[in-house]
């Protein structure tokens, strides 16, 4: 590949909660279905305050050690040295660039990837779009902002159940999601 002066897309790997012992370490929350490798010593991450994309400007974050706790990883990064260090960093999105991930698998998506995506019934009925994907802890929603259709359900949002009973299908590259929703739920 040739180099861009296009800017890395940026997934989001994990977000700081807490610092954690006197030594810096931090309790990070991952989000990534491989939180060993994404935070193995010596890979380099990127933080932000918003969970939009890094911090213009801020140096990577070198993971120094990492093991798991309870229900996350503590990790040690180069460039937090101590507690109160680590408290400044509270809250912080970690990310990597989307080019350092393996694409998903046949028939998997990745989360960032469904905002924006059309929704229909198996009729081919469009149902709106994806405005957003919440993880609850029933499963992922999909918050749908409606098509108008005859009933006048433009600009409107409806939650979506985004799991086994009422996915049909998606499809990545035509970005479309069908669904089965349950009775009563888009009315």
């Amino acid at each position: 590949r040739g180099m861009t002066d296009r800017t890395p897309d940026w997934i989001i790997v994990g977000r700081i909660r807490k610092a954690h012992g006197i030594r810096g370490e931090v309790l990070v929350e991952p989000i990534t279905d491989a939180p060993d490798a994404i935070f193995a010593p010596g890979r380099r991450v990127f933080a932000g305050i918003s969970d939009a994309r890094p911090d213009p400007g801020a140096p990577p974050l070198e993971v120094r050690a990492s093991r798991a706790f309870k229900e996350g990883v503590l990790v040690v990064f180069d460039a937090v040295g101590d507690r109160t260090d680590a408290e400044r960093w509270r809250d912080r999105w970690l990310f990597l660039g989307a080019d350092e991930l393996p694409g998903p698998d046949e028939g998997e998506i990745y989360l960032h990837d469904i905002p924006g995506m059309r929704v229909e019934l198996e009729d081919g009925t469009v149902v709106g779009t994806v405005a957003t994907v919440y993880e609850l802890p029933q499963g992922l929603v999909m918050d749908v902002t409606r098509s108008g259709d005859e009933k006048g359900a433009g600009g409107q949002t409806v939650m979506i159940p985004y799991d086994e009973r009422t996915l049909v299908r998606v499809d990545a590259k035509a970005r479309v999601v069908v669904v089965a929703p349950p009775d009563g739920l888009l009315d």
